[in-house]
């Protein structure tokens, strides 16, 4: 599994829904959003993963062609709570891969750890548990995406994770 596959496929399913949740909108925007919710569930469970597809504004949502492609959540296993790399190594492979970002340590209580990647764009907080994406997924993002969920998430993407 790849952060690109599952952004394609999300992108795909929310695509294919999109007669159905603009009707939706018109009626009752509450309604809206829990069928993308719903389909990003359905497109997670194929993963082994659970996706949020969030809007950071309201009026975002109506904005059918960001769909899949920005604002996004990943929760891969809620009961982790320390990276199996060192920290130091996920902030280096930030400026290494995304370049010109600030990236710091972040979540540090109750031994729980984190990063926060600040973009120009938006930023990308990284968990122990889970991944969101607070930028549009641009082409340094999706592989740096990749990247984590290969040596962050041990989700490796040549292995048949994938049902």
């Amino acid at each position: 599994m790849s952060f690109e596959a599952i952004a394609a496929s999300l992108k795909k399913e929310l695509k294919s829904n999109l007669p159905q949740i603009r009707f939706m909108l018109n009626k009752n925007p509450a309604m809206a959003y829990t069928k993308i919710t719903e389909i990003g569930t359905q497109v997670g469970t194929k993963y082994n993963v659970k996706l949020l597809v969030n809007f950071s504004k309201k009026e975002k949502i109506y904005d059918f062609d960001s769909y899949g492609t920005q604002d996004l959540s990943i929760i891969v296993d809620m009961e982790k709570k320390r990276f199996p790399i060192n920290r130091d190594i996920i902030k280096s492979k930030a400026i290494e891969m995304l370049g010109k970002v600030k990236a710091e340590d972040a979540y540090m209580y109750e031994g729980k750890e984190g990063v926060k990647v600040f973009l120009d764009s938006g930023r990308i907080d990284i968990l122990p548990h889970s991944l969101h994406i607070w930028c549009k997924f641009s082409d340094k993002v999706t592989r740096f995406c990749n990247w984590l969920l290969d040596e962050v998430y041990l989700v490796n993407p040549n292995s048949a994770n994938a049902k």
